[in-house]
């Protein structure tokens, strides 16, 4: 029998790489503005549908529970049978979904139809970043991911304004109404200019693996979500988060086991690429400390809420302009000097907004919350970037889904404890037992003074990490054995960061 050659990879066409950046900002802008915009509306759908508080939260919660615990299942799919077809998939049942939202008759059928919409959001916030690396060359993938960064912060910024200006002009259905022409154009420009890379090698579905996974993370945002209403040690939480602990040992030993895992044991063998993915969790808890600052300037600045949500936007407006900057300057000196200088930022920029107190002006607050949404913006993308670049090419919709994952879970985690951490201190000082808006100015302005210092903490512990993966990636240090037998296909050779 004659040996033959392996034939040499075809050379990847990138003529029609912003066509990609088009349609996947549009899904991404779109789920991403969809989170803020409902926020928002709680209060007034819960008096246009005739329910209580406890009922219409679950409009909110649904979304993010589909989204936490869908994510490594569908984007693993989507490596084995086509991310184009997964994405444009995503893009039509987030665009259908958003139209039965808009026309639901009560809050039971809302509830379900976010739940529709949410499984759509999954394919899109999931493959976003996947569809992104694919299509461009790597010198470019730090910048284009940059864009696809300020896409996001865009769609935070502009949702409760988007979102106000709805409700009162049109009514609350129309905050999801509003998709529909975004999401029919996104449709046609995905199916006609996005190229249908195929899938790499003969891959399986780990079912096992996949149902195992998706009950382990439903517990765990099941348990996280309502652990601050219900306590930590309320028996259903700790079945939860008990319940989470079992399954994600199970589901570690599954992987190790199965020919052919969703999630590759090779994947967690180089350090540098499992600090990025700590970091990238890291600083979503960050971002969880932002959860107070509409009760400093509320109870503490009186301002009112269409301030309060100009405010607001300092931080993502801070991140969008900086992030392409940074992707552009990670594409040319490297993703892992620029993204440990971003978590230095984060880190110094938390510790000012720890200053704010009951005499700050208005440019006092803007001087100290600006650089920390230049320092997320300096870290992100290049973060992201470097992550990418790890990726082997069968693995990039997973590793996706791992990105996207990380941001769910660390606004997850990050929210409740910004607000245990803001109460309990309040609590101390303004001698109280219950409601901590109720106490004084001088407590809340310490509350929150509290919470940032935390996170100035959390991004010096995460600058340290990322400082030592850059330090590792500079001397060349390889944390890749050779894949195990059930690995699929091969991975090729990492690109230094």
């Amino acid at each position: 029998m004659t040996a033959h050659a392996p034939q040499a990879a075809p050379t990847p066409d990138y003529s029609r790489k912003w066509w990609a950046m088009l349609g996947v900002a549009m899904g991404v802008f779109m789920s991403t503005i969809d989170g803020s915009i409902v926020n928002v509306a709680l209060p007034t759908l819960q008096q246009a549908l005739h329910t209580s508080f406890a009922t219409v939260q679950w409009v909110a919660v649904s979304y993010l529970l589909v989204s936490a615990s869908l994510v490594l299942g569908i984007t693993r799919l989507a490596d084995m049978i086509g991310k184009k077809r997964i994405y444009q998939i995503g893009m039509v049942i987030f665009t259908l979904g958003s139209l039965l939202c808009g026309l639901a008759p009560s809050v039971g059928f809302l509830i379900a139809f976010r739940v529709l919409q949410g499984t759509g959001a999954v394919m899109l916030q999931g493959l976003g970043i996947a569809i992104i690396t694919e299509n461009f060359p790597a010198s470019e993938r730090g910048r284009a991911l940059g864009i696809i960064g300020t896409v996001v912060s865009i769609g935070i910024s502009v949702g409760p304004t988007l979102g106000g200006v709805l409700l009162d002009a049109v009514g609350w259905r129309a905050i999801f109404l509003v998709n529909l022409p975004v999401g029919v154009l996104g449709v046609l420009i995905v199916h006609r200019h996005v190229p249908a890379r195929p899938p790499i090698g003969k891959q399986r579905f780990d079912l096992a693996g996949a149902l195992i996974v998706l009950l382990t993370l439903l517990a765990l945002a099941l348990g996280l979500t309502f652990a601050p209403t219900k306590g930590w040690v309320h028996p259903a939480i700790l079945a939860l988060l008990g319940g989470a602990a079992v399954g994600l040992v199970v589901f570690v030993w599954v992987e190790l086991h199965h020919p052919h895992p969703m999630l590759a044991p090779s994947l967690f063998r180089r350090l540098p690429f499992d600090i990025s993915l700590i970091n990238g969790w890291l600083v979503f808890v960050i971002i969880g400390a932002m959860f107070v600052l509409p009760f400093y300037l509320d109870l503490v600045k009186g301002y009112d809420p269409r301030e309060i949500g100009l405010f607001l936007t300092v931080v993502p407006a801070a991140l969008g302009i900086t992030a392409p900057i940074a992707g552009a300057l990670s594409d040319r000196y490297g993703s892992r000097g620029i993204s440990f200088l971003g978590l230095v930022v984060v880190s110094g920029a938390c510790l000012a907004v720890a200053t704010l107190d009951e005499g700050t002006t208005v440019w006092g607050y803007i001087v100290r919350l600006f650089p920390l949404g230049v320092g997320m913006g300096l870290f992100q993308s290049p973060n992201n970037s470097a992550i990418m670049g790890d990726a082997p090419p069968d693995r990039l919709g997973v590793v996706s889904g791992l990105l996207a994952l990380t941001r769910t879970l660390g606004q997850v985690v990050g929210i409740p404890l910004a607000g245990a951490i803001f109460a309990s201190r309040v609590f101390a000082v303004a001698n109280l037992s219950s409601n901590a808006t109720d106490a004084p100015a001088w407590a809340i302005v310490v509350g929150v003074q509290a919470v940032f210092l935390a996170a100035a903490g959390l991004a010096l512990w995460g600058a340290l990490l990322s400082a030592y993966a850059w330090h590792i990636a500079r001397s060349g240090g390889s944390f890749a054995p050779a894949p195990p037998a059930g690995d699929a296909v091969p991975c090729t050779p990492r690109e230094p960061n």
